[in-house]
């Protein structure tokens, strides 16, 4: 029985390993370095659009599904639309939205389609400079990187 077992499970074992190798902490082969670079583009493209005052722009970045979860601030907004106003509401005119920095982008790609990226935001707002982290769960749904879980710290 023994014997059995081991035939049986042996093969799916060495398959799991073969299909996972394991490579130095920090270290992306091409693939994963590419797809690295395609999700910083989607976060730069977004800098872009918050400081160009266009929040619907900024949110291509997200899922747009009601399965989207945006956390901040003690809060959890569940679903594209629900994101989307929340962002609309807080940062109603160009003054509170002020330029987006980020920075620090840590991204770890975990399979061909789910990463977590890790990173630093800060806004440039007149008399305030608030600021804080970030991580986000993403997703490469037909063919595009988005983010389909924010959760956003402030430093304050």
């Amino acid at each position: 029985m023994r014997s059995v077992l081991i035939a049986l499970v042996l093969p799916f074992a060495i398959s799991a390993c073969a299909a996972h190798p394991s490579a130095p902490v920090g270290v992306m082969d091409g693939m994963e370095a590419n797809e690295a670079a395609a999700i910083t583009a989607m976060l730069e493209a977004q800098d872009e659009a918050w400081n160009r005052g266009d929040i619907p722009a900024f949110m291509d970045g997200y899922w747009k599904s009601p399965d989207l979860r945006f956390a901040s601030g003690g809060n959890i907004a569940r679903g594209w639309d629900a994101t989307l106003q929340r962002y609309e509401t807080r940062y109603d005119t160009p003054a509170k939205m002020g330029t987006l920095v980020t920075s620090d982008y840590e991204i770890d790609i975990l399979s061909p389609d789910a990463a977590i990226a890790h990173g630093r935001w800060m806004l440039e707002v007149e008399g305030d400079n608030p600021s804080g982290l970030y991580t986000l769960v993403l997703r490469k749904i037909d063919g595009d990187w988005v983010i389909v879980s924010d959760t956003t710290t402030s430093a304050d």
